[in-house]
């Protein structure tokens, strides 16, 4: 079974402006990664298609999705929050990210590939069922989820967040919600300040300090994500893969390394197999050192793809 990698070039046309760090070349920096190390060879390529409303209302209210198209310009540069901002391109690229989600649940869930990487922009995990914010416009991953509950009948469904921010929008879909369980590291305190103040039960939060490093964060998995995930049996997992807790990443102040986003998937995966047939789905949310976030995308999708030694 293969590995999908799901994209599309209107991705690469959404621009918030100069100097903004969630820039189009974190896409072809990792095309590039991918090529330079032999792994997009192994990985079946799609065209991400647009979300339908229906698709982005399991998740975000209509008039959220219609008010975000109302605010679409024509020309020029809208700013939906100080964080988040749209050009004439946004929407379509917008559509196209949570379109990548529910195109790479429909593959999984349907045997046509054992698990898919979604390489899109934008982001997704910060945006609330009906708040954009912290350069995400729909929630992707949210949208995977509901699209796996809602059209393939799944009462199960892991969420795994690695970003450095708290995934604070996944968190106010889905607190309380059974079919979902979410694990999260992220540094704290830092933006967005969430994540630790009495969590529901299926949020397993993980907050770490700043400086804290790959012992941290391994011992935060296997001590709290794993035997979790392990109890709620899920039956299909997605992640929520953002790349800026880094050691190189000067966004944040975590110190993760290369191999750690390797090791994860490896964690995760062998749950996945136990329970999940191995299906996993694997959305990019953050990371902006271009170098950093290639090479840690290729020790992901190895992992995802089967190819690692």
């Amino acid at each position: 079974m293969s590995c999908a990698l799901i994209t599309h070039p209107d991705c690469l046309k959404h621009e918030m402006g100069a100097y903004h760090p969630e820039r189009p070349e974190r896409l072809t920096a990792i095309e590039d990664q991918l090529i330079a190390s032999g792994i997009g060879l192994y990985l079946e390529r799609h065209d991400a298609p647009f979300a339908s409303e229906e698709q982005l209302a399991r998740v975000h209210p209509v008039e959220y999705v219609r008010a975000i198209r109302d605010a679409a310009p024509e020309s020029g540069t809208v700013h939906l929050d100080p964080d988040t901002a749209m050009n004439p391109h946004s929407l379509n690229a917008a559509l196209r990210a949570a379109g990548a989600a529910v195109l790479a649940t429909d593959l999984v869930l349907e045997g046509k590939v054992s698990a898919a990487f979604c390489s899109v922009r934008p982001p997704g995990h910060h945006a609330c069922r009906a708040r954009p914010m912290g350069f995400c416009i729909f929630n992707n991953v949210a949208v995977a989820a509901r699209h796996a509950v809602h059209a393939h009948g799944l009462e199960r469904i892991a969420i795994i967040d690695f970003d450095v921010h708290h995934g604070n929008g996944t968190e106010d879909i889905f607190e309380n919600d059974p079919n979902v369980l979410m694990a999260s590291t992220f540094q704290h305190p830092f933006y967005p300040y969430s994540g630790t103040e009495d969590p529901a039960r299926n949020m397993v939060n993980v907050p770490l300090r700043a400086g804290a490093g790959s012992k941290e964060f391994r011992a935060a998995v296997q001590e709290q994500w794993l035997p979790a995930l392990e109890s709620f049996e899920p039956q299909f997992v997605l992640f929520s893969a953002g790349f800026d807790a880094h050691a190189e990443d000067d966004m944040a102040m975590l110190r993760l390394s290369d191999a750690d986003y390797g090791w994860v998937t490896e964690q995760v995966r062998a749950v996945a197999e136990r329970h999940a047939k191995g299906r996993m789905v694997s959305m990019l949310e953050g990371g902006y050192a271009l170098s950093a976030l290639a090479r840690s995308v290729v020790q992901h999708v190895r992992v995802l793809a089967g190819l690692n030694a």
